[in-house]
């Protein structure tokens, strides 16, 4: 753009030299027919003016075009910004999707190991309840046991010694502690 006015400018002062240079001629009267009817005036003169209307009639055609252009790249930086705006919206919707997508699987993660943790307990309370329950069946069985066989060593202690007194000392085995048995 700077160039070509540059130019223009360039060319006007070198047709202003001229006319300048060339006023008398340029002023100087001559016949003219104007097709129906002819006059007098100066050739230079009306050229020069024709030159300068041309020149006017380009100058505002330029400045037209020039604002045509200016609302156009207005028009599609509006436009063009909108995009951008639309595609921010849209960005911003896909991360918060996609935000929304992790929470879910990271709730859905906690569930599951929640439920796992509920079952491992419950397995473990099960697990331990069968302990326990083995272990009193293996006490009864033992004290059972133990009966047998201390009523066994009686009668035989009974008929191997009559006159000999055993004191028996009778132990429930459900009121000594675990630990304590196994000394007994």
């Amino acid at each position: 753009m700077r160039a070509r006015l540059v130019l223009l400018l360039v060319a006007i002062l070198l047709v202003a030299g001229f006319a300048a240079l060339n006023w008398a001629e340029i002023m100087r009267p001559t016949s003219l027919s104007l097709g129906v009817f002819s006059t007098d005036a100066p050739l230079g003169a009306i050229l020069l003016g024709l030159l300068a209307v041309a020149l006017l009639v380009f100058l505002a055609s330029n400045a037209a075009a020039g604002a045509r252009m200016k609302t156009t790249e207005n028009r599609y930086h509006r436009e063009l910004q909108v995009q951008r705006d639309l595609a921010e919206r849209e960005e911003t919707s896909r991360f918060t999707q996609l935000r929304q997508h992790f929470d879910n699987h990271l709730r859905e993660g906690r569930q599951r190991d929640a439920v796992a943790s509920t079952e491992f307990e419950k397995s473990m309370l099960q697990s331990q309840r069968d302990l326990r329950n083995q272990l009193e069946q293996i006490q009864h069985t033992f004290a059972t046991r133990l009966g047998e066989l201390e009523s066994r060593l009686d009668g035989r202690l009974e008929r191997a010694s009559p006159a000999v007194d055993v004191s028996h000392r009778t132990v429930d085995v459900e009121e000594v502690p675990l630990r304590d048995r196994a000394k007994a």
